[in-house]
This record gives structure tokens, C-alpha cells and sequence, in this order.
């Protein structure tokens, strides 16, 4: 495992001197990197309506609030629920229809 490992851990110290960054940073960029190229797959999908939601969140390992997050940011219209509990509407149409 440690040799198949060597060339990259000399290519990420070489990339590393040259650009003024850490070995740990350049890891997180790459990682960054793959998770959006990972998302772009996916919302390509979504789009097409040939993968749920459910399904990406659960190959991405992210929830489904950071999913919608993710949509709202790149402008993909996706279905809004409503958060409002059903007995508060009936409260506010019961006080909206008095006959006072």
C-alpha cells in the first residue's frame, strides 16, 4: 500500500513547494473538488427526474437540508413543502370566517 501511495504523496509535496500551500490544504481543495463534480452528476439526474432525492442524499452522504441548499444555490427549481402544521390553518380559518 505504501508504494502505490508514494507517487502521490511526491507529486502533493512537489505541488505543495510550488504553490505555497499545505499538503493538508490541497487535500481539502481536492476533496472539494470531487464532492462538487459528484453533486454535478447527480443534479444532472435529478433534472432528468431519473434520480430521487433520496437517493442522491444518500449516495452523497449529505442531509436533505444541505441537498435543497445546494439547489437553491445553483437556481434548480425543486418542490417546496410546507412547514406549517395543520392544525394552525385551521385556527387562522376559524378566526378569518367570523361573522363579527
Amino acid at each position: 500500500m505504501k508504494n502505490k501511495l508514494s507517487p502521490i504523496t511526491t507529486e502533493l509535496e512537489n505541488y505543495a513547494q510550488t504553490s505555497n500551500l499545505t499538503e493538508l490544504q490541497i487535500v481539502e481543495k481536492l476533496k472539494d473538488y470531487y464532492f462538487n463534480k459528484k453533486v454535478n452528476e447527480n443534479l444532472k439526474r435529478y433534472k432528468k427526474g431519473t434520480k430521487k432525492v433520496r437517493e442522491i442524499t444518500k449516495d452523497l452522504k449529505i442531509s436533505h437540508k444541505k441537498f435543497y441548499e445546494i439547489l437553491e444555490k445553483k437556481k434548480i427549481q425543486h418542490k417546496k413543502y410546507n412547514k406549517t402544521p395543520i392544525e394552525q390553518k385551521e385556527t387562522d380559518t376559524n378566526t378569518s370566517a367570523s361573522p363579527l
